[in-house]
């Protein structure tokens, strides 16, 4: 046990501060504190002594120059009972320091306000992160505090241990403490190689704030949690859920998948999605109509899935909604005569997030592979019309071309290899995570007659659809599945040793047909 007589306060968040000083002084414990610091718990009727003051040196250089000195250092390293050590502290006149309290120069909030290079380098705190990891090393004898939420275990342990805190107190703080320096060191890093334009840096650091122990991962008997990043973007990590049971893993990727492809359209668009796959994407005039279109692809897969929209929802859209079982809602926000239907479903988790991410934004993505990580920028890829090279006799129409690029832009969010079908604006066939193309366009054919026959219809949704393959055709077979199908033109990204036999097999069976230039795998 370590008696708590003097604390060292240097925080920038003063959320609970006067609070927990005030309790720490009604212990008995000296209150020391830099600048800032000082000037709040003064006025709040303390009493404190001031670094300057304990140092003898003035706060110097703007405030950069505070708290590096023997006197603040001496008293957090000093082995407690290290009788060369406690010698030494007594002959240069330095007390110990038994609590540190520090919350560094708010870095990340600072770039994600977009400030200027030099308000940035102001803000990355040196004197913070050298207390914090001088008081974590001396763990043994001191406490360090870098969260207000640990405020309060704190003074739990203190009233528990008549003012001392245990040595396992200690150690969590002190582990808390080193990784809320690394994760510190981790921004600062990562803006400054941004900064250079150092899309790969020698040294990557990443990381992230727990926000959710999760039930389990993927499967039950594996554990999982979601982090968080300074990362603004709104989606599924940030999102404010309205209802609903506490999301899952595999929720959370779902839902995650749904909402960054809705995103890609600028118009009412709705996704619905399992198992991170689509199985239903449209455009319509509302909510209500692309999600009627969404729906009509696979209504099978559709049930217990996530259901992403890029607008508001409105009362009949939740109506419709709940017609049929499903996980999570996700979308920019909903009217109260939405959420006063989705109440009904208790279990239905309702996302709000207040906007829509940034599709082009280029953000690192992170996989782990044996003994490192894979490292890739997102694919922010965008084919446009004025991209597209006709290679066919046969020309696609206006609106072809128009849903030839919607089900383009669909198949970067299928799981490779991909083939999305669509007419008017809806997908009406999706063939995912095939280990080859024919096997995917086959699929997505099948479903499509699947789904004609539960909406009462006498041909295959896919009749009359044009159809996009994420990648090129390695042999014509795969294409002319698709017009088995029923559609009458064709996007691909072409680059096949094979292309010439497979833009003949399209003029042979009466396609039009045009590539991009571009693929979208998808693993």
């Amino acid at each position: 046990m370590t008696p708590i007589r003097r604390a060292l306060f240097s925080v920038s968040d003063k959320t609970g501060l006067v609070e927990f000083a005030r309790f720490l002084a009604g212990q008995g414990v000296a209150l020391i504190s830099t600048g800032g610091t000082a000037k709040a718990l003064a006025a709040a009727g303390l009493k404190v002594q001031e670094v300057a003051d304990l140092t003898g040196f003035p706060e110097m250089l703007d405030g950069r120059v505070k708290t590096l000195h023997p006197k603040v250092h001496g008293g957090l390293l000093g082995i407690r009972g290290n009788a060369e050590h406690e010698s030494a502290m007594k002959a240069h006149g330095i007390e110990p320091i038994d609590l540190l309290v520090v919350n560094l120069y708010p870095f990340e909030r600072t770039v994600a306000g977009n400030a200027d290079f030099d308000t940035c380098i102001e803000n990355i705190d040196i004197g913070g992160p050298a207390m914090i990891r001088a008081a974590a090393k001396n763990h043994a004898g001191v406490a360090v505090v870098v969260d207000p939420a640990d405020y309060e275990s704190v003074m739990a342990d203190m009233k528990a241990n008549r003012g001392a805190t245990t040595p396992a107190t200690r150690a969590q703080l002190a582990a808390r403490a080193y990784a809320r320096t690394a994760i510190y060191d981790a921004a600062i890093s990562t803006w400054f190689a941004d900064q250079l334009g150092e899309t790969f840096p020698r040294w990557l650091t990443f990381g992230g704030t727990l926000q959710q122990t999760l039930r389990y991962g993927e499967n039950p008997h594996q554990t999982a949690a979601l982090y968080v990043t300074g990362d603004k973007r709104p989606g599924v990590a940030s999102a404010r859920q309205i209802q609903g049971k506490e999301l899952s893993y595999n929720n959370i990727n779902d839902t995650d998948a749904a909402y960054e492809l809705v995103a890609e359209f600028d118009t009412p668009a709705c996704a619905i999605i399992k198992h991170a796959n689509p199985c239903g994407v449209a455009l319509g005039r509302d909510c209500l109509d692309a999600y009627s279109k969404a729906l009509l692809c696979d209504p099978v897969s559709a049930f217990g899935g996530i259901i992403a929209l890029n607008r508001p929802i409105d009362g009949p859209t939740a109506a419709k909604i709940t017609e049929l079982f499903t996980e999570v809602v996700i979308a920019p926000g909903a009217d109260d005569a939405a959420k006063e239907f989705f109440a009904k479903k208790k279990n239905l988790r309702l996302l709000i997030t207040d906007g829509l991410p940034d599709v082009r934004a280029n953000i690192r993505t992170v996989r782990n592979v044996a003994g490192g990580y894979l490292v890739q920028g997102r694919d922010t890829g965008h084919v446009a019309a004025g991209d597209l090279k006709t290679v066919t006799t046969k020309k696609p129409t206006d609106q072809q071309i128009a849903d030839l690029l919607f089900a383009f832009t669909v198949c970067k969010h299928v799981k490779s290899n991909a083939i999305v079908y669509a007419k008017n604006g809806a997908t009406v066939g999706i063939g995912a995570g095939q280990m080859n193309r024919l096997n995917s366009a086959q699929i997505a054919h099948q479903k499509a007659k699947e789904a004609a026959k539960a909406a009462g219809l006498s041909e295959a949704l896919t009749v009359g659809s044009v159809v996009a393959s994420d990648a090129f055709f390695p042999f014509p077979d795969g294409l002319l599945a698709t017009a088995e199908a029923g559609a009458i033109a064709v996007i691909q990204p072409g680059g096949s040793i094979k292309d010439q036999d497979v833009i003949k097999a399209a003029d042979d069976a009466g396609l039009a047909m045009v590539l991009t230039g571009m693929r979208h795998f998808r693993h």
